[in-house]
């Protein structure tokens, strides 16, 4: 059995005002799982952007807007959206502290298509921990 130790886990800015903290995937030994967790400054957060895969997005701390195929809701802490495979999702910060929130998808690979051609699409796969 392995422990893993999430605070020796690196920070890693994913954009500006935007850090991800991965907690599991291929690379950290998961075959089934990717789970992140991503702080965010007010005002910023995950731009819309689709995985093949189901996520859950919970808050830990903070509030966002969530969005998930062009409906808006106000999530705060403690709370979670379900987002089906292939939909169209993105949220951001709300409030005026940092908002924490946790993601977990049903694939240990971790990848990413954003509607924005300004964004970088993102894979975390076993060859390389970020390509961008």
């Amino acid at each position: 059995m392995e422990v893993l130790n999430h605070a020796e886990r690196p920070l890693e800015q994913w954009r500006e005002g935007v850090m991800t903290q991965m907690r599991m995937s291929y690379l950290l030994g998961g075959r089934q799982l990717c789970i992140f967790d991503q702080f965010c400054d007010p005002g910023l957060g995950a731009p819309t952007h689709i995985h093949a895969a189901e996520e859950v997005l919970e808050v830990i701390s903070g509030s966002a807007e969530v969005w998930l195929n062009g409906e808006h809701s106000a999530v705060t802490a403690n709370q979670s959206v379900l987002i089906p495979a292939g939909a169209t999702h993105g949220f951001r910060n709300t409030g005026t502290d940092t908002l924490h929130v946790r993601a977990t998808l049903a694939a240990s690979i971790f990848e990413a298509q954003y509607e924005s051609s300004k964004e970088t699409s993102r894979r975390w796969s076993p060859s390389t921990t970020s390509v961008g």
